[in-house]
């Protein structure tokens, strides 16, 4: 009887520790799933993605800019919206611009502070997806 009583509790406990250990195993997978995410094929970016063509516009400072953008989105729908919303964006870009100074665009940091603020600013435009990101295709500031 008493034998029977000790194999009882060791079954139990080996089916509790194979039940932790699966369950373990389970989440670890789920956890590096979500974080393993690879970034997406270029061909996938480039099909969310929409070019703005050259602006030229003046600055804060009387100097002026020549900007050419790609702009990134999460989805072909948002891409959609995003072409149809161009001149939007091209509004918003001479704006932001016109409030900048030539000092202010140059160097990588006045670049990606620019990104990131029309990436902001288009991003309260749009209704289906988001931009991912805002990349600068070209530039002559003079």
């Amino acid at each position: 009887m008493k034998n029977n009583k000790l194999v009882m509790i060791m079954t139990v406990m080996l089916v509790a520790i194979l039940l932790v250990g699966t369950v373990s195993v389970v989440a670890v997978m789920k956890l590096t799933d979500a974080d393993g995410e690879k970034e997406p094929s270029i061909e996938k970016v480039l099909e969310a993605s929409v070019d703005i063509p050259e602006v030229t516009t003046n600055l804060a400072s009387n100097d002026f800019i020549k900007i050419s953008f790609k702009i990134e989105t999460d989805s072909k729908k948002a891409k959609e919206e995003l072409e149809k919303r161009d001149f939007q964006v091209k509004n918003l870009i001479i704006y932001e611009l016109s409030e900048k100074k030539a000092e202010e665009l140059q160097g990588k940091e006045g670049k990606m502070n620019l990104e990131d603020t029309l990436k902001s600013k288009i991003n309260d435009l749009m209704q289906d997806g988001k931009v991912k990101k805002v990349y600068i295709t070209g530039s002559i500031l003079q």
